[in-house]
């Protein structure tokens, strides 16, 4: 059995990360804030009794879940109304993540050591950033918990609803696209 402390633990420790995999999925900050808020909250009330060590699983499928249902619930959306965001003036704010914050967010011996280094890997990542969202979503979920998530095989598998193989399959169609994109890109691994 998890204690309040370990579930506040974890949540706080898988906020980040939970929140960057809804946001390739749905593109959107603010339904990827919800997303990851609703998971949370179905984790605490529905599984918090549950031991610590079941709490990464149980959450990687309620937040694939609460994924689906927004993409459900956008597809029922826009069947019933008509899409107002094409006569929203277009010098609106809405622009997505910013990696150069999340780049600056990490250790000091691992930031650039100079604007042009830094420029250059904030372009990288970026680059690499509009690669995983341009995968299949199958693919992109496959590709981010095994390697955003650090998932293995089996518990990918499981959070997918899917087999081992096909976990495997779709982690190296991703990659062989995504080597196949930088490359032409330039970048190298």
């Amino acid at each position: 059995m998890a204690t309040e402390q370990e579930l506040s633990d974890f949540l706080k420790n898988v906020e980040k990360r939970a929140f960057k995999r809804s946001l390739y999925h749905v593109r959107n900050e603010e339904a990827a804030l919800d997303i990851v808020q609703d998971s949370m909250m179905k984790l605490a009330e529905h599984y918090g009794d549950k031991p610590a060590n079941e709490l990464p699983m149980l959450f990687q499928r309620i937040l694939s879940n609460c994924t689906l249902d927004w993409f459900r619930r956008q597809k029922r959306h826009r069947a019933l109304f008509t899409d107002l965001g094409d006569f929203e003036s277009s010098g609106e704010e809405g622009e997505g993540f910013d990696l150069l914050e999340t780049w600056s967010d990490r250790d000091p011996e691992q930031r650039a050591h100079s604007a042009e280094d830094m420029a250059q890997r904030g372009q990288t990542l970026h680059s690499i950033e509009q690669e995983i969202e341009a995968l299949p979503a199958r693919q992109r979920e496959a590709f981010l918990m095994r390697y955003w998530e650090e998932m293995d095989v089996a518990e990918t598998a499981a959070a997918m609803g899917c087999s081992e193989g096909s976990v495997k399959t779709h982690c190296f169609r991703a990659i062989q696209a995504l080597s196949k994109a930088l490359r032409a890109k330039g970048i190298k691994p």
